[in-house]
């Protein structure tokens, strides 16, 4: 970082101190205008703000690293994204009509206060002991390698200080902040990556490619058959269909995704922000993934500069060593912006998680201004125990980023197939919706425990074998697993009245909200839609 680099960096540090007085100047001391923006974002902030949640250091540090290592294999992830399309479409309409903040407050309609319970503390805990610490943990590490900052000072650094502005900042600063840093983000992520295809091709961009194919081998395809390297890790086609039970779970029910959508001041808004997000999600494939391929055959080759011991130092060096003086400032404060804006959407989601569903429902004459007020202080202390599961999280090595997506694995197959049952079949009864979230999730628990004890266990024992099932068709087992039993118990216990059905799944909407949704979108919506399926499948098609 030169001296040009650190003034710009500088300047953007005054920016979001700019940006939290214009919020403090102008807020209404409201839940809905602290939670959700007072229900206001066009579709740009929309799009801009779930794309914005959603780039965090994991894909600065993990997917590049992923990239470096297996070459395509986690872009099934990415890909995956046109799932937001799902929300938009789908889900949206029957949360905005339902009036809810929260996920949780959703399934409390639908099913009862058991079920949305359960659901506020298996996210409130994923976000403090994974997301929360992982964005921190990670994203010290790119601060290390970019900037030279120890790991502890640019870890705890960054949680405070995104800490400190979604305090003050609430939604509005968070929306605002994801407009402006996500151009800055995807041009810088390009400029990576055209003069990382330059570097690796000696100058001529077909070249570079070229090259990176003949060094990737067998890892540019994203199905692998039985015999190949990555077969046992990402078995065939299972692969599809297990990450897209993941991306469901991650794109239509996760709190931190949602809630930016449900900021929109109308469903027409909320549609096309989440049509912009769709496209927006093709893009971290090129931004991250295939740069952290280049750095890994720049490596190969023994380019000076290249010499990284871990991949996950592999997007960081892509920055040091390729960015001129100036560009490389202006890139890095997209980065930092992207981190922020991550981190600030756990925090504000987590906030809202514990305000809405335990607070209000403990003291439901509380005020407005009070309830803001408990949300602040639910923001420190998921900043407080974030910054404590951070030694943990680094002592896990290595294995960190391996570890994070068998968790996803493990708790996602029991939220999708609650809330799709829930949605789409009225005869799923509220002890179903209950007895299937927590069986759900005990089950998963119960392999993540088996999974930390590992060594323990003989291969032919019945755990060890347990074990030895693969992470993808295991969450495919769990999700038809809570299913079945969501049908089952229905069949033995009271089913929810028309009066609570009404308006929350897909065969109880009214005329007028089912005119509401159909008047919100327009044939450029669908042709919009269309071409961002298209242009999956055409991925999907060439690295088959």
């Amino acid at each position: 970082m030169s001296t040009i680099d650190w003034i710009i960096l500088v300047l953007f540090l005054f920016g979001l101190i700019g940006i939290v007085l214009w919020v403090l100047k102008n807020k209404k001391d409201d839940t809905s205008d602290y939670f959700l923006s007072g229900r206001s974002e066009t579709w740009l902030a929309v799009g801009a703000a779930i794309f914005a949640a959603n780039i965090g250091s994991e894909h600065l540090v993990g997917l590049a690293g992923a990239g470096a290592e297996s070459g395509m294999a986690m872009a099934h992830w990415e890909m995956q994204g046109w799932l937001v399309l799902v929300l938009g479409w789908v889900f949206v309409p029957f949360y905005a009509h339902s009036k809810v903040f929260t996920m949780p407050e959703f399934l409390l309609k639908r099913f009862n206060k058991n079920t949305s319970s359960t659901l506020s503390i298996i996210t409130l805990i994923s976000y403090v002991l994974t997301k929360v610490s992982v964005t921190a943990f990670t994203g010290g590490i790119f601060l290390e390698t970019v900037m030279g900052i120890d790991f502890w000072y640019g870890a705890i650094g960054l949680v405070l200080f995104t800490g400190v502005f979604t305090v003050l900042g609430g939604m509005k600063g968070i929306m605002t902040i994801s407009v402006i840093q996500t151009p800055i983000l995807i041009v810088g992520a390009f400029t990576i990556l055209i003069l990382g295809l330059l570097k690796v091709g000696g100058g001529g961009l077909l070249d570079g490619w070229s090259e990176v194919v003949k060094y990737s081998g067998d890892n540019m395809h994203l199905i692998h058959i039985k015999g190949d390297p990555w077969y046992d890790k990402f078995p065939g086609i299972g692969v599809i269909f297990g990450s897209a039970i993941i991306g469901f779970w991650y794109w239509c029910t996760d709190q931190h995704i949602v809630q930016r959508a449900l900021a929109a001041k109308d469903l027409d808004n909320a549609r096309k922000g989440t049509i912009l997000a769709g496209f927006l999600k093709i893009l971290p494939v090129f931004m991250f993934l295939i740069p952290g391929m280049i750095a890994a055959a720049l490596k190969a080759k023994g380019v000076p500069g290249f010499d990284f011991d871990s991949n996950d130092k592999a997007y960081g060096s892509m920055v040091t060593n390729l960015l001129p003086i100036g560009v490389k400032g202006i890139v890095v404060v997209g980065f930092i912006a992207a981190l922020m804006t991550s981190l600030a959407a756990h925090f504000n989601s987590s906030a809202t998680l514990f305000t809405i569903d335990f607070y209000k429902n403990y003291r439901p004459n509380a005020s407005e201004h009070k309830l803001v007020w408990v949300g602040r202080m639910a923001t420190v202390a998921v900043v407080v125990l974030g910054l404590v599961w951070i030694p943990i999280m680094r002592g896990l090595g290595s294995v960190l980023y391996e570890y994070l997506q068998n968790v996803q694995s493990l708790i996602a197959p029991a939220i999708s197939a609650v809330f799709l049952m829930g949605v789409f079949n009225r005869r799923i009864t509220p002890k179903a919706g209950e007895w299937g979230l927590l069986l759900g999730f005990f089950i998963g628990m119960f392999r993540l425990t088996l999974m930390i004890f590992k060594s323990s266990f003989a291969a032919d024992s019945l755990f060890g074998m347990l074990l030895d099932i693969n992470w993808l068709h295991f969450c495919l087992f769990l999700f038809f697993f809570t299913m079945s039993a969501m049908v089952l118990i229905s069949m033995f216990t009271p089913r929810a009245s028309e009066t609570q059905l009404q308006g929350l799944t897909y065969f109880s909407q009214s005329p007028e909200q089912i005119a509401e949704t159909r008047s919100s979108w327009s044939n450029w919506d669908i042709i919009t839609t269309g071409v961002v399926v298209l242009i999956c499948v055409g991925f999907y098609a060439y690295f088959w």
